[in-house]
């Protein structure tokens, strides 16, 4: 796999406000030929979770939420919305950790995250919070399908959130869903610049892909959920995401 010596990064602003119902290709396409960037073969989608949770219906009313004994106990010590302490803990299959404001979860999708991923950020209305989608990569293939049905363009489309990481201060876009791209790239048997055989180097494209996208996209006020990265030569594939998921016993820090 050889890659380019410069790659193209163009945040879309004419996304509009995603409501539930709407089909993010269709959104898609149209910003891109508005803004003049187009959709291109091998050009690489970034799409940020929050608007594909909107466009799913996975937004939750805390209005609707009746938290447990056991969510108002974890709320007290932690300071949190009991409500929200409850949507974590339905949406967590296992607590990996608490304390200090924080609740790290193990998903239903495999994903070690804060807060089982619920979000209240870029969720119009104070009442509400936002999901990870049920099925993140089945999510990016559906918009990378229609995506082809519209244009005719063979293209990656990777799902990305923001996440934390052991060990390692602030937070980073990572894939969460991903269609069309291996998000490993294994390395494994390529030469170095001394010519030394790499033995154990698999790079996470997908990961490095997403937080490239989140320099365009920014985490506040900006209004750019989706982004187009083009130029680059990347390995194909429809594992999913699911693959970046390190399983429990491969893990030195479980």
């Amino acid at each position: 796999m050889i890659f380019l010596r410069k790659i193209e990064i163009y945040g879309l602003e004419k996304i509009p406000i995603v409501k539930k119902g709407d089909n993010i290709a269709e959104l898609i396409v149209r910003a891109a030929n508005e803004e003049g960037v187009g959709i291109r073969d091998g050009d690489i989608i970034v799409v940020a979770q929050t608007i594909v949770s909107r466009a799913e219906g996975s937004i939750v009313d805390l209005r609707d939420i009746e938290p447990s004994e056991f969510a108002k106990r974890i709320a007290g010590d932690l300071e949190k919305d009991p409500r929200i302490v409850e949507v974590i803990l339905r949406e967590a299959k296992e607590i990996v950790r608490m304390g200090r404001g924080h609740i790290i979860t193990l998903t239903h999708h495999g994903i070690v995250c804060a807060n089982s991923g619920v979000d209240k950020s870029n969720v119009p209305g104070e009442h509400f919070v936002s999901l990870l989608p049920r099925d993140p990569d089945l999510s990016a293939r559906k918009i990378r399908e229609e995506i082809k049905r519209l244009t005719g363009k063979d293209v990656a489309v990777i799902i990305s959130d923001t996440m934390g990481r052991p060990l390692r201060e602030g937070v980073i876009g990572v894939a969460i869903g991903a269609s069309g791209i291996s998000p490993l790239w294994d390395r494994r048997g390529d030469k170095d610049l001394f010519g030394y055989t790499l033995q154990v180097t698999i790079v996470a494209i997908a990961d490095e892909l997403a937080s490239a996208a989140e320099l365009v996209m920014g985490e506040a006020d900006e209004g750019i959920p989706v982004v187009i990265i083009r130029g680059l030569e990347y390995p194909r594939g429809d594992e999913g995401a699911r693959v970046l998921n390190r399983p429990r016993e491969k893990d030195l820090f479980w």
